[in-house]
């Protein structure tokens, strides 16, 4: 995985299991792979990963049964969806629209672009 330098480490890390869980890699009461594991697959410190595990299961993404391991929690999907669907709406969207706004761009394009979008 690469990662970028303005973000922390275990953020992206969050953000990649936030994806796997909303494409359906990793489905709801499903077992994870290991702290181990994903840091050997994403080539990071475990610790990293142990990090963005225990956000997760504060956020009810992921819980821990002792001894067995880490699974996604039931819903957990929907509320990723809710927590990202916030993020991008309050700090991303007022940025693409002031763009939107600078560089005149009209509405229709946007909607023909969006609607294209997997035709190319």
């Amino acid at each position: 995985m690469e990662f970028h330098e303005l973000k922390p480490i275990y953020k992206q890390i969050i953000d990649t299991i936030h994806e796997r869980i909303l494409t359906g890699q990793w489905e709801e009461e499903k077992r994870v792979p290991s702290v181990r594991e994903l840091a050997v697959e994403l080539g990071v410190n475990p610790n990293t990963v142990m990090r963005a595990y225990e956000y997760l299961q504060r956020y009810n993404v992921l819980q821990n049964s002792r001894g067995i391991g880490n699974y996604v929690c039931p819903n957990a999907r929907k509320r990723i969806m809710e927590m990202r669907r916030t993020e991008f709406i309050e700090n991303q969207l007022p940025d693409i629209f002031k763009q939107i706004d600078i560089l005149e761009i009209p509405w229709q394009q946007i909607d023909e672009l969006y609607l294209n979008r997997n035709n190319k």
